[in-house]
């Protein structure tokens, strides 16, 4: 009875029932009521304030942006374990505080440092928001990432925003523009950057334009990825904490390209990234579970699809992961 009368507009959303929806959901406060709420009327004169809030970003010190990127990481943290779904409201309230922090600096070198903190939370944001299926969110949340990272003069970071919203292109069905999106970043970035993250974007190219069906740019493509990642099992790209990406990743990242492009080879790279993933990449696990379903699918293996379909769905729901749940429908209706 509630949610008919708060469809219809005759009972508000309690804060209470709020909260719960909006874990359960995976939405901002905003979306679920549908409006933001009205702020106080401004005062006359705000040049007190104004300088206040002033005052306050001039003093963020070198250990305060430690703190953000502290609450940065252990999002990261909990949102690689849990999924994002039940972390919106930390996620909206780390943001909004990192952009009054820019928002009020006044010099280039007081918003730097705020600028790439908050280029690295936003991007998280956006990946979580596409997970959840808040779509729009999740482009807002990139457009922020890359004014942040113009602002810091961080051109891996803008490289690494731009890769990551081609996927809410290709998502949409638009691979074709996505793949122009992680040409142009690599172009941004140039022949700077680390490796990892050149290896990360020849991946990520190599995905979109597997879901392009631009078959032989997708083969060259991972081979450009494989020649760029770095030998050995560190993983964390020191100079770009969101980059995850060692040959073990990057195997299954093939795998799943492989599988896209219907290749055989796909399900032996597969199984060999899954005996050596990290257990608490959860979301992770399921990713590669789904594509271990469509690689079987592609090889007409119906009874080892539906095992690995039914783990992944099993994982994606752990997580709330809207995206993945999305997945293993689709290839579900293919058995």
């Amino acid at each position: 009875m509630y949610v008919s009368e708060w469809e219809n507009g005759r009972r508000p959303i309690s804060d209470r029932y709020a909260a719960i929806l909006r874990n359960l959901l995976g939405v901002t406060d905003a979306e679920l009521r549908g409006a933001t709420r009205k702020s106080a009327l401004p005062v006359a004169d705000g040049y007190d304030d104004l300088l206040s809030r002033i005052d306050s970003a001039s003093s963020v010190s070198v250990s305060m942006v430690k703190t953000f990127n502290d609450q940065t990481e252990l999002l990261r943290t909990m949102d690689r374990q849990m999924g994002a779904a039940s972390l919106v409201d930390q996620m909206t309230g780390h943001l909004t505080a990192l952009e009054d922090a820019l928002n009020f600096a006044v010099l280039p070198a007081a918003r730097r440092p705020i600028a790439l903190a908050l280029a690295g939370a936003s991007t998280l944001a956006a990946w979580q928001a596409i997970d959840s299926g808040a779509v729009e969110r999740a482009w807002r949340h990139y457009e922020l990432a890359k004014r942040a990272a113009r602002d810091a003069e961080a051109p891996m970071y803008l490289a690494h925003a731009m890769g990551e919203q081609a996927y809410v292109l290709c998502d949409a069905g638009r691979p074709a523009l996505a793949v122009d999106l992680v040409r142009d970043a690599q172009s941004s970035l140039g022949q700077s950057g680390s490796p990892r993250l050149r290896a990360w974007l020849h991946a990520a190219e190599a995905e979109v334009c597997a879901h392009a069906g631009m078959v032989d740019d997708s083969k060259r493509a991972l081979d450009a990825a494989m020649d760029a990642i770095p030998p050995g099992l560190e993983d964390r790209d020191p100079d770009m904490l969101s980059i995850f990406l060692n040959g073990s990743h990057l195997a299954r990242w093939r795998g799943n390209v492989l599988g896209l492009l219907g290749e055989d080879e796909a399900v032996t790279s597969l199984y060999g990234a899954l005996e050596m993933m990290d257990p608490t990449f959860v979301r992770a696990r399921a990713g590669v579970h789904t594509d271990l379903a469509q690689a079987h699918l592609a090889r007409t293996e119906y009874d080892d699809a539906n095992t690995h379909l039914r783990q992944a769905r099993l994982l994606a729901s752990r997580t709330g992961s809207v995206r993945q749940r999305r997945r293993v429908d689709l290839l579900s209706e293919r058995l």
